[in-house]
């Protein structure tokens, strides 16, 4: 990696998104909004378990499974069905935080090629980057579906590079997850830590090769 550029690899869900317009439409159907989160969290539980058991399912259904499973006994303001379809249609409607554009172009001016890796599907990658403009400076939009695991197996970043034609360690993950970073580390990634929050990194994971408040800092540390 020293000798050229990286290929700078993203996570999309909370990393590119901001997922906080998802509690409204929790509160939209009569839930709470706190059970964004808790859903959210999950979610990623139960891929993991999947993953970690030799399956794999997609994000959709185990998204769709979840939510069934918490609005169960709660006074909904309609139906269970139409109550999911709701809050899983937000996805498809969520922006970039404040400082993902500037850093996505700031990155790809530089030289720099960008991909996504997300444990969701890439429609929804694609969505989100066509809302926010910067489509275009992705080269590759990509799934763990494909990957036939959920991050952070090692399988899904090999994937990646893979796809890209580059060895895991000319490759650079960009997450705010702490679990993400430890898995690209462990699977011979440099890492970029995303701390828009201030929270701290916990010890028991492998240390991120860059910690930057904001996208474009990014730019600086690289080259």
């Amino acid at each position: 990696m020293a000798d050229r550029l990286p290929v700078i690899v993203f996570d999309v869900n909370e990393t590119l998104s901001d997922m906080t317009p998802l509690a409204r439409r929790f509160a939209d159907v009569g839930a709470p909004e706190h059970l964004a989160a808790l859903w959210f969290s999950s979610v990623l539980r139960d891929g993991f378990a999947l993953t970690a058991a030799g399956s794999q399912q997609p994000f959709a259904a185990i998204a769709t499974g979840v939510l069934r499973t918490l609005f169960s006994g709660l006074d909904l303001t309609r139906d269970t069905d139409a109550a999911i379809e709701h809050v899983v249609q937000g996805f498809g409607e969520l922006g970039t935080h404040p400082d993902v554009v500037a850093g996505v172009r700031a990155l790809h001016e530089a030289g720099f090629r960008l991909v996504t890796l997300s444990n969701g599907a890439a429609r929804v990658a694609e969505g989100l980057l066509t809302r926010a403009g910067i489509r275009d400076r992705f080269e590759r939009l990509l799934s763990v579906e494909d990957a036939g695991a959920w991050k952070p197996a090692h399988a899904a970043y090999a994937h990646a590079a893979d796809t890209c034609g580059v060895d895991l360690s000319d490759t650079l993950l960009v997450a705010v997850h702490p679990w993400d970073l430890d898995g690209a580390a462990r699977a011979g990634m440099a890492t970029a830590y995303v701390d828009r929050t201030g929270a701290p990194y916990p010890a028991h994971l492998t240390a991120p090769t860059h910690t930057v408040a904001a996208l474009p800092d990014l730019v600086d540390r690289l080259v």
